[in-house]
């Protein structure tokens, strides 16, 4: 029995052992006991995953991938979890423990997995993936990039990000178009900005929407007043902007009295 990779799932199924050793061993095992799988599909990530120290589970939309998981893989068949990840709720599984989130992502959910992930940051203290070379690369990307966007800037205020390796189409079954790339995130220590959240991500979110202009510009609809405007920060553009200057930012409207 073999599982059919779905076009309408995104599902390119990994076929090179050695890849998938690598994308299990770039995961610390520090700060958690339980990882879990997104889209494990046929099991190649799924059975490295479980010769390690650490209590593995998977989530699967894919009931032909949980039939064939339940048949091959009978020690983890109480920790499948048929669901939809971006509709699932960590606390339900997991309780308060933390959890490692660990997969070869379907290319069109992969952004929306990272936010997701953004939003139970205080449960995901680590992440390692594999995603569409070009998203891996924007994740991972630092100022003064064209590539450098709202998911670089939001992703990088909680977490250290970094770029692990570059993987080829053809270990792919069917193989993609593109290159794909491993990403691995790490919680940062202190992971709570000093400013409102919300505020931060309209702030980030706003500023990159109309990224060929100046911050004076982009950020009109926030009702600044001119006093702050005039700040030299507002003459940038948003790819110029650090993390932190971002943070300083929002500090800085925060605070702003119109």
């Amino acid at each position: 029995m073999t599982v059919r990779a779905k076009k309408h799932l995104g599902q390119h199924f990994l076929k090179d052992e050695q890849i998938a050793q690598d994308i299990a061993n770039s995961l610390t095992e520090t700060g958690y006991n339980n990882v879990l799988e997104i889209g494990p599909g046929m099991g190649v990530l799924t059975k490295y995953l479980l010769k390690k120290k650490f209590t593995t589970h998977v989530v699967e939309i894919d009931t032909e991938s949980i039939e064939y998981l339940k048949a091959h893989f009978l020690n983890l068949s109480d920790r499948i979890i048929s669901k939809d990840f971006l509709k699932m709720d960590l606390a339900e599984i997991f309780g308060k423990n933390q959890v490692a989130i660990i997969g070869n992502f379907p290319y069109n959910i992969s952004t929306q997995i990272v936010f997701k992930t953004l939003e139970n940051k205080h449960q995901i203290p680590e992440f390692s993936g594999m995603f569409q070379k070009e998203v891996a690369k924007r994740i991972a990307e630092n100022e003064g990039s064209k590539a450098y966007g709202i998911l670089s800037v939001l992703t990088q205020a909680f977490y250290h990000v970094e770029y692990l390796f570059t993987v080829p189409p053809t270990v792919f079954n069917p193989p993609p178009k593109v290159e794909s790339g491993v990403i691995r995130l790490i919680r940062k220590e202190n992971y709570t900005l000093p400013v409102d959240e919300k505020l931060f991500k309209k702030v980030v979110k706003t500023a990159f929407n109309q990224r060929r202009k100046t911050l004076r510009n982009s950020l009109k609809s926030l009702n600044l007043s001119d006093n702050l405007r005039e700040d030299v920060i507002f003459a940038k553009r948003p790819e110029q902007l650090s993390v932190q200057e971002f943070i300083n930012l929002t500090s800085k409207i925060e605070n702003d009295v119109v």
